[in-house]
């Protein structure tokens, strides 16, 4: 089985193989049996088509240097999820990114200098393989199932609101309205010595109100404002995720000297 590249292998993926149906013409896929894979994921990338749905359970900001994206904070320090338990699963109805529930799947390039994209899978997963149960990855005649025509739509969706994120990343940009984040948060018990998380962006407010009334009304009628707010209400989910944090045992003890941790 042909490799994809491996230089640069994203966020859960350990390895990358094309689907085909000389391979994998008896293969079959099953199901996650919890949410291991993102236990110690505490900030994952989201799309603009998400934010409405993500800010009701996560702060959203943006990744600091060139390539800004999107992501949604399930956790203040690197290596801790808040939402997922002991038992590695997650006990409540939160909003689970796209990018997460592709997951084995991803469309990627195969050659260097070739943009056409081939679903591809991670075989660590253990998702996907020789088993009596499960789902088809391809029917009696070597034809894509169903499944696999469903995981192959989803897929390019993702990668359509992929290309709709930059886009808005891009006027962000252009109206330089993104600003260094940081945020300041005191425990009752140690109100001396706040944490202070950095190393994120977000969109400066006082800019935000700065710009002309007709940049306002445009992007007001293209949907960026509603995406804009949407950021902006959710920063204020930092403190619960803190207080989450607290709860679990996981805010780490800093003292007045030491720096803070940073959002990385």
């Amino acid at each position: 089985m042909a490799s994809a590249p491996q230089s640069q292998l994203p966020l859960f993926y350990k390895d990358l193989l094309p689907v085909n149906s000389n391979d994998h013409a008896d293969w079959k896929a099953g199901s996650l049996p919890n949410a291991g894979y993102l236990a110690e994921t505490h900030a994952m990338p989201l799309t603009t088509d998400e934010f409405v749905d993500a800010q009701r359970n996560f702060p959203i900001v943006f990744t600091s240097g060139e390539g800004a994206l999107p992501i949604a904070l399930f956790g203040l320090n690197e290596g801790v999820n808040v939402f997922v338990g002991a038992d590695l699963k997650i006990a409540e109805p939160i909003y689970i990114p796209a990018y997460a529930r592709r997951y084995p799947f991803i469309l990627a390039k195969l050659q260097p200098g070739n943009d056409d994209m081939s679903l591809c899978f991670d075989p660590t997963s253990g998702l996907l393989g020789k088993t009596k149960e499960g789902i088809a990855l391809f029917e009696a005649d070597s034809k894509p199932s169903e499944y696999t025509e469903g995981v192959l739509d989803f897929c390019r969706r993702f990668e359509e609101a992929g290309q709709r994120t930059k886009l808005f990343m891009d006027e962000l940009t252009k109206l330089d309205i993104l600003m260094d984040g940081e945020i300041a948060i005191t425990r009752n018990d140690m109100p001396e010595t706040p944490y202070i998380y950095r190393g994120f962006r977000m969109v400066d407010e006082a800019k935000l109100r700065e710009l002309p009334a007709a940049t306002l009304e445009e992007l007001s009628k293209n949907g960026l404002l509603m995406l804009i707010y949407a950021h902006l209400f959710s920063l204020n989910l930092m403190r619960n995720i803190f207080e989450r944090q607290l709860s679990l045992g996981k805010v780490p003890a800093i003292a007045e000297s030491t720096p803070a941790p940073a959002l990385n």
